[in-house]
């Protein structure tokens, strides 16, 4: 009598930017838990015992496996996608999280720094994109990019961010139906406020930026107040990713995913703002 052996079927294997902290990390352990198997990159892999921790915590650190990624060097992207082939032989999909926040208006900044703020949270998208796209082709996969809300309504203060975040929004838009065409799936995902490093990573010294300030100082102090509010009230990491293995997950994602209802509400007021009136008179109220 002969006894029928299966291969068990490898796990998909996904890539995903950003991960030392906030939605980066807690999106590698989901995916890892949902039975992926996850690169989990980082420009600083000496940043990786947080993920490292939340993993072993999880009971899924054989799943994730930690490289070194810098989304803004092209060697760098271009060496760690090539190592993933070599090891798995495929590439199912990528998520870009990899970002950094900036917050100032232009008169008070350089255009260096706007350039700088592009550079991360768009090139770095572009250029990870770039070098993915024959791999997820080949598997028909999926391209997930966490953009923000602040890639749909321009919010004071936040202008090479946002212009950022709207520039990652038309590229995604734009590539939808070009990676439709070869079986590959775009989607973007928009948080809103995330309690996370990454309001830390912004680098903001408060008291100078408002004392530096001049003219702007009553808007930025309403602004700063503003914000402060609203990242009391955030969604945690864990549940801003939710949507992201959803995405990874789902037989056919949507283009466009919010990961809150505040996020779905405010997003909607540019949606359906035909003469942008409804979005200048909201952020206005942000600034009184």
């Amino acid at each position: 009598m002969s006894t029928a052996h299966t291969t068990p079927t490898a796990p998909k294997t996904v890539l995903i930017t950003g991960t030392s902290s906030g939605i980066g990390l807690a999106a590698a352990v989901a995916a890892a838990e949902a039975g992926w198997q996850v690169i989990a990159t980082m420009r600083d892999t000496g940043k990786a015992d947080p993920l490292r921790s939340a993993a072993a915590a999880a009971g899924v650190a054989e799943r994730v496996r930690i490289k070194r990624l810098d989304v803004i060097d092209a060697g760098s992207v271009t060496a760690c996608i090539d190592e993933v082939l070599a090891e798995y032989g495929r590439l199912d999909a990528v998520v870009n999280n990899a970002g950094a926040g900036r917050v100032g208006t232009i008169e008070q900044g350089t255009v260096e720094d706007v350039r700088a703020t592009m550079e991360v949270n768009f090139f770095g998208v572009v250029e990870v994109t770039r070098a993915a796209m024959p791999h997820l082709r080949a598997s028909r996969g999926r391209l997930i990019t966490v953009t923000s809300v602040g890639g749909v309504i321009g919010q004071p203060f936040n202008e090479a961010y946002c212009a950022a975040k709207f520039a990652v929004e038309g590229f995604m838009e734009s590539l939808a139906p070009a990676a439709a065409s070869v079986g590959v799936d775009v989607t973007v995902v928009e948080p809103g406020a995330v309690a996370s490093e990454f309001v830390a990573s912004v680098g903001v010294d408060v008291p100078a930026m408002l004392a530096a300030a001049g003219p702007y100082a009553p808007a930025l102090q309403a602004y700063v107040d503003h914000a402060l509010k609203t990242f009391g009230q955030a969604q945690t990491p864990a549940e801003a990713a939710a949507p992201i293995v959803d995405a990874l997950t789902a037989e056919k994602p949507a283009f466009r995913v919010q990961t809150s209802d505040w996020a779905r509400e405010f997003v909607g007021v540019k949606l359906t703002d035909m003469d942008g009136s409804g979005v200048q008179a909201l952020m206005g109220d942000w600034l009184r």
